[in-house]
């Protein structure tokens, strides 16, 4: 989520502007302090103009089975 929102260039501050939140909104989820539901992560896709199924393969990439 952080590598799409530098890949738009966007600010925390100018995402949070977008989604009509705090700036700590964006900071908390970025940290790891919150999570977010899946209408979240949907308009925060849309928001940074990025493709959310690209976001998901790219986690599930990431995390091995046991």
């Amino acid at each position: 989520m952080i590598k799409a929102r530098k890949g738009a260039r966007l600010t925390q501050h100018d995402l949070a502007m977008r989604l009509h939140k705090p700036q700590s909104f964006v900071a908390k989820y970025e940290g790891g302090e919150r999570r977010i539901d899946i209408v979240e992560f949907l308009t925060i896709c849309q928001a940074v103009g990025t493709d959310p199924v690209r976001i998901l393969k790219t986690l599930r990439d990431a995390v091995k089975p046991p």
